[in-house]
Formats: structure tokens, sequence, C-alpha cells
């Protein structure tokens, strides 16, 4: 790719280690994208060896990332972390080094993220979030090259839902559940804080159900917007001015790219924040509920090894959606907050099917 000012690459020492260890490898290859059947080989001697490592293919596998934050980049080192260990069972290669983009949120740049792409010839795109699952679709229109998307939220609503060409993984979030969990925590709670990126298909149906569940419950709610950092930092300093003590964010990325510089402001309000994922937590959120983003990475890689490795289609593969029913508690948080972590964890009990503690990190 040739958009050096937009993107990150992987370095070129760990894609030439990996291409070494590969090299190394007599195991078995795969077939080629659209192939009807995996080839097989078997390798018992050194000389075998050898020969199935020089028959080894190397797949163009793109891979693009919306925005850089905890949630997305754990998704895209799974991705890679999967490919590679897949890679080495089959003996064949998946370079993703060279076609590595992140577009920073920017539209134009995801633009020509995906043209270079396509004029790289990769053999799939796969593409992190909405946004650029959507701009990955419509670039390789008439390509042939397929597109498998991860986290996004909701696939019918974005139309990926029967539509040629495309599949993946989904985060969605069940948004009830995390009220539930806010009012069991407090049961007397009469306003609820709402804070998210208006412009976020990610947060739209989260954000209706969350609504809907103060309506039927009697709860207020107070709804806080930005687009950037800077106009999240506002509206959580506006939540807090409102005197609200719990707020509700689902899977958005702006709010989750904000995370780290808003913490502390509900902190030190006693404010708990809820999310819909466990990077939040890791980034000093009170409470974060969701998928196993790690999880969601390596399905997501794995549908990509089905369509290079084993002939199937998209249309071969509908798009997955996992169990969220995973607590991840910040313990510095809770204890900011002035919370006995035992007795939030009986609270969160009926309403989860696990519980993970976590401390912040700035990097993960």
């Amino acid at each position: 790719m040739k958009t050096m000012n937009m993107i990150s690459r992987r370095s070129f020492l760990k894609a030439a280690t990996a291409a070494a260890v590969v090299s190394a490898l007599g195991l078995t290859g795969c077939g080629s994208s659209g192939s009807s059947t995996a080839a097989s080989s078997t390798a018992s001697s050194a000389a075998g060896s050898a020969a199935a490592s020089e028959a080894g293919q190397t797949f163009k596998v793109g891979i693009v990332n919306y925005v850089d934050h905890a949630s997305l980049n754990q998704i895209v080192a799974s991705v890679e972390s999967r490919l590679d260990e897949v890679g080495k069972e089959k003996g064949v290669t998946f370079d993703y080094a060279d076609y590595y983009a992140n577009a920073q949120a920017d539209q134009s740049n995801l633009n020509q993220i995906g043209a270079d792409l396509v004029a790289d010839e990769v053999d799939v795109i796969v593409a992190v979030a909405t946004p650029t699952a959507a701009t990955m679709l419509a670039t390789v229109e008439d390509t042939g090259i397929p597109v498998v998307y991860s986290a996004v939220t909701d696939p019918v609503s974005a139309g990926f839902d029967g539509e040629e060409g495309i599949t993946g993984t989904s985060d969605a979030l069940n948004t009830d559940a995390i009220m539930n969990l806010i009012t069991a925590l407090n049961p007397d709670i009469d306003t609820i804080g709402l804070l998210y990126d208006l412009s976020q298909d990610s947060s739209t149906q989260a954000i209706a159900d969350a609504k809907a569940f103060c309506d039927s419950k009697g709860i207020k709610y107070i709804e806080k917007n930005g687009t950037t950092t800077a106009e999240v930092q506002m509206a959580a300093e506006a939540l807090v001015a409102a005197g609200v003590k719990a707020v509700f964010t689902p899977t958005d990325n702006t709010v989750m790219t904000a995370e780290l510089s808003i913490y502390e402001t509900f902190l030190d309000a006693g404010v708990q924040h809820f999310t819909g994922a466990d990077s939040f937590a890791l980034n000093g959120a009170f409470v974060g509920y969701g998928v196993d983003y790690v999880q969601l990475g390596e399905a997501t890689a794995d549908m990509v090894v089905e369509l290079l490795c084993d002939g199937k289609t998209t249309e071969d593969l509908p798009y997955q959606t996992f169990d969220n029913g995973i607590v991840t508690i910040n313990t510095e948080s809770c204890e900011a907050l002035g919370l006995d972590l035992d007795t939030v964890k009986e609270a969160f009990k009926p309403y989860c099917t696990e519980i993970v503690e976590v401390t912040t990190q700035e990097n993960f």
C-alpha cells in the first residue's frame, strides 16, 4: 500500500520473522481463494518438508482498522495472532503486515485505503467496525474480493445481512442486561446519563433500547453527546454537573477513544460508568459488559481461513454473534467509587455468566 501518511504498518522485522518461520515449516498447504477443496499433502521427511514449504501459498490479507482504540486494537491483534497460528499449522502464509491500515476515523482515509487494497489485489479484506465494513464493501464492488467484518454491532441495520461478498462477526450488545446491572446496584436510581456519539451506528439501537428500558422503569435519562475527545470530555462534565449517579455508554468508538480522558472525571464525582465492552473497563471505566474481543478476533480470522483455504464463500458463512454475558469490573475504579467489590459482584451475579476483575491499563 502507498498511503504511508495515513496508515500505520507493522514492522518489516515482524513480517520477515513470520515469513522465516513459515518457510521452515513442512506442513500442509491450502487451496487458493474460491477453490472447492483444500489441497492436501504430507511431509514425513526432510525432503518432503522442503517440497511442502516451497509449495506453500501466500495470501494477501488486508486488515483495516477504523480508529486506534482499545477494543478495535484487541480485535486486530487477535486476528493477526490467529492467522499466524493457523498459517503455521497449514504451512501457508497470511501476509497482513504489508496490508494493514488504520483510517483514524477519517472517511477520506477509508476511501483511499480501500482503493489501495483493491489495487494491491488482496485476497480478502478484514474490516473492523461498521464504517470500515461499509466503505470496503462499496470499494470491492465487481472485484470479487470478499470482505470479512468484525465488531459490527447491527449487521442487519447496516445492510450487510444477505449481501453478497460480505460476512463477519458481530459484537451485538444486550443493552437490557447492562441496564439491569445499573438498577441492581442502585435500586433507587431515578436518573441515568447516556453518553455516546450521535454519528456512531453502533450506538443507535443500544441507546434506543436504553431509553425504552428507562421509560419502562420510570427512570429519567439525560443525553450528552460528542464526536471528538474534547467534546466527549465536555459531555462527561455536563453529566456530572447534572448530578447523575450512573452513566451508560454502548460500544461507541468515539467514547472508547476518549475513555482515558474522562474516567477520572467520573470517579472524582462518584459517577459509575457502565459500558458496552471490557476494553472500557481496562481504560478506567467502572464496568464493561459485552463480548470477549479476543474471541471475536479469533472467530473473524477463522472465517478468513475458511474463505481462503477451505473453498467457502461469504454466502456459506452467515455472520456470527457471541454470548455477551461477561461483566468486567475495574477494581481500582470500584474502590475509588467507595464500593465494596464483593457487594458489587453479588448484585451483578443474576445478570451475567461471568465476572472478570481488571485494573486500569493505558496500553494493552
